[in-house]
């Protein structure tokens, strides 16, 4: 009898989580693909709750985001796309945060391009340099930000090829059709080494931080699972996949060892 109550008490415990689960549209920029994908996997199976991801360029979704895209949550490749947007009045107020600083890398596929420092963009010796759209995305403006820094972005110019956001350019340097390509450190990280090709892990103080900044839409300020989502992206499970993806968190600093 005791068995049989404790299996009615579960089964509704199951039948409640179901009917209090939601559907929440998040926008995420292009760059954090891979670890917010395991990020969401991980808390749709201990929430119940199902998360619908759009990828895309930053500057993309703070124009939809004005335009009334029925996103709850947004994940920007900066910080200033969510502060523009809190300013403006289309989030919660006091939940922007950064959950992620970015790293760059120029990175090739070529096997006869070894990418280990800057000489490769000092000689020349090749076709295409991949960028994101540096007006569209912070990757892109970080680029372009190493090139000055290495007095390279006239003479590099005429050879860019622009994406309209990291993925795209990830695209372009992937397939070769671009020899060499400003790409996010993430895209081509896989347990702490490059997965293919070769590539320069840019150092820290050759541009501005790159930190991505979380915020709670309007849309989502009444839902309970948009509301749990941001609280699972602060824990340290979260951290601890946006850590292994090559990315610091703040007051943190990078430490995963980097192989090429």
């Amino acid at each position: 009898m005791h068995l049989l109550q404790a299996s009615c008490l579960l089964l509704l415990t199951f039948v409640s989580n179901l009917a209090v689960a939601e559907v929440i549209h998040v926008a995420a920029a292009s760059n954090f693909t891979a670890p917010m994908k395991q990020i969401v996997k991980e808390f749709e199976q201990i929430s119940g709750h199902k998360v619908r991801l759009a990828f895309g360029a930053s500057g993309k979704f703070f124009a939809q985001i004005q335009h009334g895209a029925p996103f709850q949550v947004l994940l920007s490749a900066d910080q200033a796309k969510p502060l523009a947007l809190e300013q403006a009045g289309y989030t919660v107020a006091q939940s922007r945060f950064t959950y992620a600083i970015g790293a760059l890398a120029l990175w090739s596929v070529k096997p006869n391009f070894k990418v280990e420092d800057a000489s490769v963009l000092s000689q020349g010796a090749f076709n295409k340099l991949a960028l994101a759209n540096p007006k569209l995305a912070p990757y892109g403006l970080a680029a372009v930000e190493v090139l000055e820094k290495l007095s390279l972005k006239e003479t590099t110019r005429s050879k860019w090829v622009q994406g309209e956001n990291i993925a795209q350019t990830y695209q372009f340097t992937g397939t070769g059709n671009a020899d060499l390509g400003f790409v996010s450190l993430s895209q081509i990280l896989v347990n702490g080494q490059i997965k293919q090709g070769s590539a320069w892990i840019i150092p820290d103080n050759f541009h501005r931080p790159i930190r991505q900044d979380a915020v709670l839409l309007k849309r989502g300020e009444n839902s309970e699972a948009a509301q749990a989502l941001i609280r699972f992206i602060k824990s340290e499970q979260a951290k601890k996949i946006i850590k292994a993806y090559g990315y610091q968190t703040p007051a943190q600093e990078r430490q995963t060892e980097i192989k090429s």
